[in-house]
């Protein structure tokens, strides 16, 4: 970390966190950021927070709040503010024009037009910038957006209700609900963190759902739907494609296409991708060129499988209900070809266990990608 830290900056920093937080679900293609203005004498004079559709980035609107206030006081900022001309002037700009001598970032802004320019350009107006606090907890915020910008393709989250025994259906197929009610308001809330949600050609077909955010909370773009079908099957009639109007939904499918069928779809408002066969990251790269930042993989054992197979998982989050079903014909979570020795099992880094209800909620991140 550059320059002194104190527990107020870290509590300033924090509070600018906070902020970007409560533009979840409403800044995504751009990242979530929050910005805390305090003058000279201590006190905070200005607070603001981006929302995509208002235009206007944290900076502008904590320095509009402090007005005069800001001259000679600090500006502690989720994420590196911005030199270039998008859809707004930079931000560095109105730090400068401001007055403000101090500007606290955690981390560097990964965007090629942002990368590092930022900082240097605040440097160069004679700006005192310190860096490096709370980066980590700055990185978790927007892991989203950070890993869209390095990538190119979206942060994939996948997520799974099991019981005890590690099974997602009973052997007759029936999956509700595993987890009880608070897990499943949880789960909506996963869902209104991302930006699209993928399932499998089976878990369409089974389970007919609609795959929408219930969660109540708002958001700036409808929650994307995408199945994977190799051979066409999601039903002309299902949940999915009677509500593409609604809310997008895409089919990636590697199988013959007949002009009709693909017509019916067309006509409905579903988009048919054409791929190679489970080719995962073509699709991954495909919702990257739309500005897709992140998916909730919801899949069932086949697709979680793949996508740990193909080392294209970035999140886990399951959900284990304190329950049995027992019998080797009943699913279990993860398909995919598996390993052949324990030492190359898939281990988590940064676990996180939480009770929801009566079942817990387990999170981490694969420790090798």
């Amino acid at each position: 970390m550059n320059g002194d830290s104190s527990e107020f900056d870290q509590r300033m920093l924090q509070r600018a966190l906070d902020l970007a937080s409560r533009g979840t679900g409403l800044v995504s293609p751009g990242p979530l950021v929050g910005c805390v203005v305090v003058d000279a004498q201590g006190e905070i004079a200005g607070e603001g927070h981006y929302i995509y559709e208002a235009v206007k980035h944290a900076e502008t609107l904590a320095l509009a709040q402090a007005g005069v206030r800001a001259r000679g006081g600090t500006a502690y900022v989720s994420l590196e503010p911005h030199a270039h001309h998008s859809r707004t002037a930079p931000c560095t700009d109105a730090l400068i024009d401001a007055g403000i001598s101090r500007v606290v970032a955690p981390i560097e802004d990964p965007n090629p037009d942002v990368s590092g320019r930022g900082f240097a350009h605040l440097r160069a107006a004679g700006i005192k910038v310190e860096t490096g606090l709370l980066a980590r907890e700055a990185a978790q915020l927007n892991e989203q957006y950070l890993h869209f910008m390095r990538t190119g393709r979206p942060f994939v989250h996948l997520k799974l209700a099991i019981t005890l025994d590690g099974k997602i259906a009973t052997r007759t197929g029936d999956s509700r609900w595993i987890a009880g009610d608070e897990a499943r308001a949880r789960a909506h809330q996963l869902r209104h963190e991302c930006d699209a949600i993928l399932v499998g050609a089976g878990t369409a077909l089974v389970d007919d759902s609609l795959l929408t955010d219930r969660s109540g909370l708002p958001r700036r773009r409808p929650l994307i739907r995408v199945v994977l079908d190799d051979n066409l099957k999601t039903p002309l009639e299902s949940n999915l494609v009677n509500t593409a109007a609604q809310a997008p939904v895409i089919i990636f499918t590697s199988g013959s296409l007949q002009l009709d069928r693909r017509q019916s779809f067309a006509s409905r408002g579903v988009e048919i991708v054409r791929t190679e066969r489970r080719d995962l990251l073509s699709v991954l790269l495909n919702l990257g060129s739309r500005s897709i930042q992140s998916v909730l993989v919801e899949g069932g054992a086949r697709v979680a499988g793949e996508f740990i197979d193909a080392n294209l998982v970035d999140k886990l989050t399951f959900f284990i209900a304190p329950k049995i079903i027992g019998g080797q014909e009943a699913p279990s979570a993860i398909g995919g070809k598996g390993i052949a020795r324990m030492a190359d099992a898939l281990m988590l880094r940064d676990v996180a266990v939480t009770q929801r209800g009566p079942d817990l909620e387990i999170t981490g991140y694969p420790s090798v990608l």
